[in-house]
């Protein structure tokens, strides 16, 4: 299983919406979270819109695409993109891993 870690901004002003949204995430998108092999998935928000995001998969290339391929996300998407700071399109094509440089198992 591959780690991936990714950063994005949340914009000071939509910080509260942001987190009410994730208090209720729509259930048909966490099953295609889930059914696209998105396992271990976590976002940490920092007071100043920094979003770490944290998930585990077998391929994220593969985990990307086919959540590209559902409804629920391009809705989901679409919905999300104005909480984000300097993002041209969706959330999901911001999210680029960060290298991995240690991990204690």
């Amino acid at each position: 299983m591959k780690r991936v870690c990714f950063l994005l901004k949340v914009r000071q002003d939509r910080l509260a919406e942001y987190r009410a949204r994730h208090e209720a995430v729509w259930p048909d998108m966490l099953a295609a979270l889930r059914d696209t092999g998105w396992h271990n998935y976590s976002l940490f928000l920092r007071d100043d819109g920094l979003l770490v995001g944290y998930l585990e998969t077998a391929d994220f290339d593969a985990a990307l695409e086919g959540m590209a391929h559902t409804d629920v996300n391009a809705r989901w998407q679409s919905e999300m993109a104005p909480f984000f700071e300097d993002l041209e399109g969706h959330p999901d094509q911001g999210m680029t891993p960060l290298a991995e440089v240690f991990h204690l198992d």
